[in-house]
């Protein structure tokens, strides 16, 4: 792997913590993510199940996972299937993980080759009353193509007709959502990697790049420095192009007097960063979009002090809300008449802003967690207000990950935000 080992003490420590919410006499069976084709003979790069990868480190396809912590054999609480070794895949497609290597990598000692799984799978059912099943909940998106933990979760269905099913979905959710100390460093190293290929563009970007080579150069950044991937695809909106929110072409010139947008965020070890800036592309911002930036950072700066404790995504979006209807008041977007003539409160600042402040952050760069759900110590979210200003063609998000705590801190807090800072590195 390209990231460094990961201590098995946090792969551990979370089996341990879903073992302990789990109904009594059960098994909780997890699949790992298919490969997916890409066309001819090629595929797509694999991706681990976010949650198989959580509670096991094992980062392979043809892996399954199988806990029934109160077997009444020691050597079965803890399973782990992976695909056996032959020599076609050696010399295709290189070595897979031996069973020593699944075991130091997972902390599992049982561990068989997926051929067995059947008989084994079968043991651990037949002495279960519930069987758990991780299938996809995310609130906000529903998959096109059926998972491979869906369809194996209809074949043992079929088999096992007469078993309580459970949904493992919410306790992973109320696992994941808050962060040990050991992924906490994974994701600042995320951050870190992502926050210095920032800065390199700051002294490469000029009048006449076209935005995919901007592209290539934060590819570049992030492998150069041991990033597993993009946790998303990038973001590099020159102009115009920043008034669309998920803007991913990529394939304008920067002119000269415009801005640029980037959104941008490195993979490591599976944990995500994810960073937006806005910078002019002639490294001096006008006098018109250096007015909107600094009223976009002002909102920026007061977002970042809400992340604390007790605190919401919605929560903080409302204030936020409030705190940007001061500014598009004073940069004149918005009007008194235009906020006592709203049907729905703040509708006139959603015009310049549509997009939420927060989001959870970790595995996924939209990570599990609820709107609603109530912040503590050890949680990652995004902060990112934007303000849109299509008929002026200008576009601005400024973005960091902050960690909750009693005085939230931000995991990117030496990336270049001010106007001084950003036309100085540029200017050099």
């Amino acid at each position: 792997m390209k990231y460094s080992k990961i201590d098995k003490q946090l792969f551990k420590d979370n089996r341990q913590r879903l073992a302990a919410n789990m109904e009594p006499q059960s098994v909780a069976i997890l699949f790992s993510n298919d490969v997916m084709p890409r066309g001819g003979d090629q595929t797509y790069a694999f991706h681990q199940h976010a949650d198989l990868f959580y509670l096991s480190g094992i980062d392979q396809a043809d892996t399954i996972l199988a806990l029934c912590p109160q077997h009444e054999n020691p050597a079965l609480r803890e399973v782990l299937f992976i695909t056996e070794n032959n020599e076609h895949s050696k010399i295709w497609t290189g070595n897979k993980y031996s069973k020593e290597e699944s075991r130091e990598i997972s902390g599992i000692s049982t561990v068989y080759w997926c051929s067995e799984a059947e008989k084994i799978l079968r043991e651990l059912i037949l002495s279960s009353k519930t069987i758990y099943f991780d299938l996809p909940e995310n609130k906000a998106y529903v998959p096109q193509v059926t998972t491979n933990n869906e369809r194996q979760a209809a074949y043992y269905r079929s088999l096992y007709p007469l078993h309580n099913y459970a949904r493992l979905a919410p306790i992973m959710e109320q696992l994941r959502v808050q962060k040990s100390s050991i992924e906490l460093q994974l994701l600042q190293q995320a951050c870190k990697i992502t926050g210095d290929t920032f800065k390199d563009l700051l002294t490469q970007v000029h009048a006449d790049m076209g935005e995919y080579e901007i592209e290539g150069r934060i590819t570049n950044g992030f492998l150069s420095r041991r990033a597993t991937c993009h946790s998303f695809h990038p973001i590099v909106a020159s102009g115009k192009n920043a008034c669309i929110l998920h803007y991913e072409d990529n394939h304008d010139i920067c002119q000269d007097g415009d801005l640029l947008l980037l959104d941008m965020g490195a993979e490591y070890a599976h944990y995500a960063g994810d960073l937006s800036r806005t910078i002019p592309i002639n490294s001096k911002f006008s006098p018109r979009q250096k007015q909107i930036y600094e009223a976009c950072l002002e909102v920026f700066n007061y977002a970042k002090t809400l992340y604390v404790p007790g605190m919401s995504i919605n929560k903080i979006h409302r204030l936020t809300l409030q705190k940007m209807q001061e500014q598009l008041l004073k940069i004149d977007l918005i009007k008194q008449q235009d906020i006592e003539q709203e049907v729905v409160k703040y509708d006139s600042v959603r015009k310049y802003f549509m997009h939420g402040t927060a989001h959870f952050v970790g595995l996924d760069v939209h990570d599990v967690g609820g709107k609603d759900t109530v912040l503590d110590y050890g949680m990652v979210l995004s902060c990112e207000p934007g303000i849109y200003v299509a008929e002026e063609g200008i576009g601005i998000r400024i973005e960091t990950m902050m960690q909750v705590n009693d005085h939230p801190i931000d995991m990117m807090a030496d990336v270049p935000s001010t106007v001084q800072e950003i036309e100085s590195i540029m200017q050099k």
